[in-house]
């Protein structure tokens, strides 16, 4: 009985306490509190009072201000206001087309993507800031892409299941370049032979090597999704020894054919650092040039030894910064310090030791100037040195190569036994050759494409969006080439999240090689044969303008492009 006596007890603990009940029922209906909690014996509540609400439902969990009045039963939240896309949940948000069923499971990052993507179509506050006035091209992006995704309010079925004779026909015109030219703006889209094949066609790359069973790009952190994978290499040396002959072959191929300009560019990926070849005649440079990074002070130093000569753009040009920052401050100060001056004008003179012996003069004070060394030679180059180390795996690391040299750098890479991982899950796996074209040794492969359809509630109704992803390696050729069809199947209009790796956004540095007085018109000619559409490569052949940055996000509006970096 004393156990009764308790107020709020619950024996059978079968139902929460009525103090508690008392306050879930004070906080949904703001009722002022009870004179005093009833015993847990009176009578049962009755059948007409609402049922209460889940306390494990994640839609429920959060707790409600006691002044808000809530009604009983579950109810969608309000539209925002002016008709946006409220930010309820994805689910909440996006329904799919042609589902019954009222909820559907996919991934989260999908959900993610779309939502941002449809804020970004519908929300003016929410578009990045792009250029003011639209262009008629973007400008070349030399980064390898690992995610595009296309949002159009215009529906992408064109890019679904391609036929047989579609998908032969577009490996057909890739294997023969075959020059693709559509119209400004196709009537329907699904009907056209000629833009399926074409899209086809943009989608083909060639890799080397190819183990179906692990994805080789990107390769710089990869070891958690390559770990647990069978590698029979790792501890054979035999056949790393074949595997690494078989790389030689292949990437003296592609070499070769960047030389006679049948190959406008390709990367070698390794476990550390990305290395770009690109043909003369691109980026505003005549000559071949190559570009790594990042790369560390031990590379660097095995280049010097091999005798390639290289350059940094990136520190030399924080240097010329740096000294032109200085050489405007110290103008400044000259002419700040006129007045001071006159005081010396009794014929001293400034002895330009002296910082050095008054930076010492305390260690003559204290008598230990002969015990203490002051810097001499070597301690300047270790510092210099340290400095150096400090842009190590950094994009400032960025080192160009141009000229005969590419060629030194070439057996550099060949020879090079740090080039493959000894021990981890990479050990013993030659680095990815990524090219547009075909080369020996290399394997097709093609970009994995999808379209999703979705629905956004806009203005108190709901509105079809319609989005395209493209997965994989993108190399810039493919970026352009997706962009020139999507500017006739989608009417001229589109907008594109652009996904990139990293270490290879600053491939966009301006080089200091460029020359200025380039013949356009020669370099299309002699790169005509290299695989590429003229337009194509009319971009690439413009001065990276880019930096360190990459594009980021791509709008087509009337036929204009803006993009944000």
């Amino acid at each position: 009985m004393a156990d009764r006596a308790v107020p709020g007890y619950s024996p059978g603990f079968k139902k929460p306490p009525a103090m508690l009940r008392l306050k879930r029922k004070r906080l949904r209906r703001s009722e002022p509190p009870a004179a005093a909690p009833p015993p847990c014996c009176a009578a049962p509540r009755a059948p007409s009072a609402p049922t209460r609400r889940n306390p494990f439902s994640s839609l429920d969990n959060a707790r409600r201000a006691a002044g808000n009045p809530q009604p009983q039963e579950r109810e969608r939240p309000p539209p925002p206001p002016h008709g946006f896309p409220s930010a309820a949940p994805f689910w909440q948000l996006l329904e799919p087309v042609c589902e019954d069923k009222p909820t559907r499971r996919a991934e989260p990052s999908e959900r993610t993507d779309l939502l941002a993507l449809t804020n970004d179509l519908h929300l003016p506050v929410a578009v990045p800031k792009v250029p003011s006035s639209p262009r008629h091209e973007f400008p070349a992006d030399w980064s390898i892409k690992t995610r595009l995704l296309f949002m159009s309010s215009q529906p992408f079925t064109w890019a679904e299941h391609l036929k047989a004779q579609e998908e032969a026909q577009g490996f057909a015109q890739h294997c023969r370049a075959t020059e693709t030219n559509l119209p400004q703006n196709i009537q329907e889209p699904k009907l056209s032979t000629e833009l399926r094949c074409a899209f086809q066609q943009s989608l083909v790359y060639w890799l080397h090597p190819s183990v179906p069973w692990l994805q080789l790009f990107p390769r710089i952190g990869a070891d958690r999704r390559i770990a647990g994978k069978a590698s029979p290499w790792s501890q054979d040396e035999a056949l790393q020894q074949v595997l690494m002959s078989d790389w030689s072959v292949s990437f003296t191929s592609l070499y070769n054919l960047l030389k006679a300009k049948r190959c406008p560019y390709f990367y070698v990926c390794t476990y550390q650092f990305t290395v770009l070849f690109r043909a003369a005649g691109l980026a505003g440079s005549d000559v071949i040039t190559a570009v790594i990074s990042p790369t560390t002070r031990g590379l660097r130093e095995a280049m010097r030894n091999e005798g390639i000569e290289f350059s940094l753009p990136l520190v030399e040009e924080g240097r010329t910064r740096k000294q032109k920052n200085s050489e405007v401050n110290l103008e400044t100060e000259v002419a700040n310090s006129l007045e001071v001056d006159n005081s010396w004008e009794d014929g001293e003179e400034l002895d330009p030791s002296d910082d050095e012996h008054e930076s010492f003069s305390w260690l003559e004070e204290m008598g230990v100037q002969d015990k203490v060394k002051k810097p001499d030679t070597i301690s300047i180059k270790l510092r210099k040195e340290k400095q150096e180390v400090q842009v190590d795996h950094r994009p400032e690391s960025l080192a160009l190569v141009k000229g005969t040299n590419t060629f030194t750098l070439l057996n550099f890479l060949i020879n090079c036994k740090s080039l493959v991982a000894a021990a981890g899950p990479q050990a013993g796996l030659p680095p990815t050759l990524l090219s547009p074209v075909a080369f020996r040794g290399g394997t097709m492969q093609t970009l994995k494409a999808r379209s999703i359809n979705a629905k956004a509630r806009v203005h108190l109704a709901y509105k079809e969006i319609f989005s395209l992803e493209i997965v994989g390696p993108v190399m810039p050729h493919a970026l352009h080439s997706l962009t020139m069809l999507l500017k006739s199947a989608q009417r001229g209009a589109f907008s594109a999240v652009l996904y990139t790796h990293e270490p290879t956004a600053v491939f966009n540095t301006h080089l200091d090689d460029t020359s200025p007085a380039l013949n356009k018109e020669a370099v299309c000619k002699d790169l005509s044969a290299c695989g590429l559409h003229p337009k194509t490569l009319d971009q690439l052949t413009q001065c990276p303008t880019l930096g360190k940055s990459s594009i980021r996000f791509l709008e087509l509006k009337n036929y204009g492009y803006t993009w944000k970096s």
